[in-house]
């Protein structure tokens, strides 16, 4: 099944059978999509984090208002955006970025001196703003991977971020919560998997100029 299939498939899970797991290769294929994601300036200005560990996936029940997808997941992913841009974090990636490449190590200074002075200045909560748009492409494509594996999935911004990167220690990491996306299989009585997706017709959708 191509992309066009595959999101006609996928719908938001509201209830997962929590006796099924994804496997551990469907998982690596999705953290995978993530990681190739595209992001302004190559930065990648998010982390990650996959949660298996009962416990915390029931302590993050009350603080995602209750839903109930969160504990009954196999897997949950948080994606977590940069506090802020930094000279060092601008540095490191484009360290990395030349050693991948076998480039000189100043061969883009020109440009990271560009974006430095673009960002630095900038208030640190209009520069997360930015990291966590950034975020969102990552996670459309980790969506989009998990419909191409039929792993069932829930899109979540219903949470209470403070609390969730209290309880995972995301400031002292220099990270903010953006986006839950809990993985897994739907339970036979999921009152949403058989109903027809529901989209604005193409004309209403789409403006020619």
């Amino acid at each position: 099944m191509g992309l066009l299939e595959t999101s006609a498939w996928r719908y938001a899970t509201k209830k997962f059978d929590p006796s099924k797991k994804v496997s551990q290769e469907h998982v690596d294929k999705i953290i995978e999509a993530a990681r190739l994601a595209p992001t302004s300036s190559g930065l990648q200005p998010f982390q990650l984090l996959v949660i298996t560990d009962q416990k915390i996936k029931e302590q993050l029940v009350p603080i995602a208002m209750g839903q109930e997808q969160v504990r009954d997941c196999s897997h949950l992913l948080v994606f977590a955006a940069w506090d802020n841009y930094t000279a060092e974090r601008i540095d490191s990636m484009y360290d990395l970025i030349t050693k991948t490449r076998e480039q000189a190590s100043d061969t883009y200074k020109s440009y990271t001196d560009r974006l430095k002075a673009n960002y630095l200045p900038r208030p640190s909560k209009e520069n997360f703003e930015h990291a966590a748009r950034q975020t969102y492409i990552a996670f459309a494509y980790a969506i989009a991977m998990a419909a191409e594996l039929k792993v069932d999935a829930t899109p979540m911004e219903g949470f209470i971020n403070e609390d969730v990167d209290k309880l995972l220690n995301l400031r002292s990491k220099g990270l903010k919560s953006v986006l839950l996306l809990p993985l897994g299989y739907h339970a036979e009585e999921d009152w949403l998997v058989n109903l027809k997706k529901t989209r604005r017709p193409l004309l209403d959708f789409v403006v020619n100029l």
